[in-house]
């Protein structure tokens, strides 16, 4: 009886914990689809007239919010610290058969759902759906477990950037050529 105890306290803790990455955990479904959208303000092309220092004005809002249908915010889990880390899956392009992945972490502004401090740590390359999304929940995992994924970065299958010719800036929140290569 005591075996049949401790299993059940054991699968009920998975699949407390399992829950937890989950962004329904943290946030309703209207509180999602602002922080959805607010992370596609900074992962997506700015929207037309909006530069790098203006795709956060409200006049821009709209062209992100209408991205939605093809966003998906798959994980997401808070440190004890207050670091939030995601896993987001994205379009790749005009690609309709591809997608890609993207893990990273952020802090938030909890009264405007804003991401602060946000960094797209690694992209996948264009990968099926089912393929982005077993890779993608792996880093992500590793990402929320370590606190990083530094082990990670050369298994190109997995992780397309950052490589030997982008890197991300954390000032522009944007994928940046490295200069003289």
């Amino acid at each position: 009886m005591k075996h049949y105890l401790f299993i059940l306290t054991f699968l009920g803790f998975v699949a407390c914990k399992s829950e937890t990455n989950k962004p329904a955990y943290y946030f309703n479904q209207g509180q999602q689809d602002s922080l959805v959208t607010n992370m596609i303000t900074y992962v997506a092309e700015n929207a037309t007239y909006a530069s790098d220092s203006t795709r956060f004005r409200p006049e821009f809002r709209s062209y992100y919010a209408k991205q939605l249908p093809k966003y998906s915010l798959v994980n997401l889990t808070k440190d004890p610290s207050g670091t939030y880390y995601y896993f987001l899956v994205r379009p790749v392009g005009n690609l309709k058969m591809y997608r890609r992945g993207v893990v990273g972490s952020f802090t938030l502004d909890s009264a405007s759902l804003m991401p602060k401090n946000f960094k797209e740590i690694i992209n996948t390359p264009h990968l099926s759906e089912e393929l982005v999304l077993e890779r993608g929940a792996f880093l992500f995992r590793e990402l929320a477990k370590k606190g990083n994924i530094n082990e990670y970065m050369v298994m190109r299958d997995y992780v397309e950037w950052p490589d030997s010719t982008l890197s991300y800036n954390t000032h522009t929140n944007r994928w940046v050529y490295h200069q003289g290569k």
